[in-house]
């Protein structure tokens, strides 16, 4: 049973015991998946909501939740999870600075947390839990032989959900 870390932008596909982490979620969301009979589990830790305003060709699928969600879902398919058992818990998407008026409607958190749900019900992937808003970054871990979302956060202590 191993740990496999991914970074900003990533996303794995694991089972057999194993586990993926990654670290500093902000505004960023983290997308697990889980499918509790295969015991194989997903997440993507993604930075922004859309990729509808981007003109680049070279575009990075797990970049984007809109993009994301639904390439962590195919590849939850391809190593053999059923479509009708996997379920999502996500967490992230925090205010990290102090925002009014005007401004909050750039908070990239709550974006990135609508687009993820958004993007979940399209796929029609029912969200089981949830640790997202606030103020304050996020460790997260997903494991395969149990489906626990492992949540830290500094001063806040860690929840499993």
């Amino acid at each position: 049973m191993g740990s496999v870390t991914i970074g900003i932008s990533d996303m794995k596909v694991v089972r057999d015991g194993d586990s993926i982490i990654t670290y500093a979620l902000g505004s960023c969301v983290g997308v697990a998946m889980y499918d509790s009979a295969k015991k194989i589990a997903g997440l993507a830790h993604i930075l922004m909501p859309s990729s509808k305003d981007v003109r680049d060709a070279n575009i990075n699928p797990m970049k984007y939740v809109d993009l994301a969600v639904p390439e962590l879902a195919k590849r939850m398919r391809r190593a053999g999870a059923s479509e009708f058992n996997i379920v999502a818990k996500i967490a992230g998407g925090a205010q990290m600075f102090a925002m009014s008026g005007a401004s909050a409607q750039f908070n990239i958190g709550d974006r990135n947390i609508n687009m993820a749900r958004e993007s979940l019900k399209k796929l029609g992937i029912r969200i089981a839990a949830q640790d997202v808003g606030a103020n304050y970054g996020r460790t997260v871990e997903i494991f395969s032989d149990t489906g626990i979302y492992r949540v830290k956060a500094i001063a806040k202590g860690i929840i499993e959900i």
